[in-house]
């Protein structure tokens, strides 16, 4: 290997490091977000088609679900297909806002943590796997690690933007 190109994978490596860790910390950052937004306005939504703090909870986990069996698809199936699924429709056909957000977010905290520790063991061979998703077509094991260290960040960003609006509503 030369030089420049074991610079780049030790590059590429840390940079995986810090996402797995960002992954593996999102319960913490999840409840400490939701630490700072007033039970009282958990309901709120801005618009009919805007998620309540309530409902994004509830998604948050029920992605989880799909994040952690996709994984695993990864890790001993790749190459298969993997399915998509409407959130939307799920939100309202299973009813999310009477769901119980303690309930989601301890099943979070459990699927969370079980596919932190398995990734954190994965052999480097294993990062080269593949699945397909019908939406957003092939994609890596990093791809996976991508969209679901960023998802927590994202949707805190979109429980604030609820809040304020609930801020100047109140």
């Amino acid at each position: 290997m030369t030089p420049d190109l074991y610079r780049m994978v030790l590059m590429l490596n840390t940079e995986r490091a810090d996402k797995i860790e960002l992954y593996g910390d999102a319960y913490r950052i999840l409840t400490e977000a939701l630490a700072r937004l007033p039970k009282e306005m958990w309901h709120f939504k801005a618009s009919p088609d805007d998620w309540s703090v309530h409902e994004i909870v509830v998604h948050i986990t029920d992605s989880e679900a799909n994040s952690f069996v996709r994984c695993r698809r990864l890790i001993a199936e790749p190459g298969t297909d993997v399915m998509a699924y409407d959130e939307k429709g799920w939100m309202q056909a299973l009813r999310y806002s009477e769901q119980s957000t303690e309930d989601a977010l301890e099943l979070f905290k459990c699927l969370r943590l079980a596919t932190y520790k398995l990734i954190k063991t994965l052999p480097e061979s294993t990062w080269s796997n593949t699945i397909h998703h019908p939406v957003n077509g092939t994609m890596s094991m990093d791809d996976w690690l991508d969209t679901y260290a960023r998802h927590i960040p994202d949707h805190i960003e979109q429980m604030d933007r609820g809040y304020a609006a609930w801020a100047q509503e109140t």
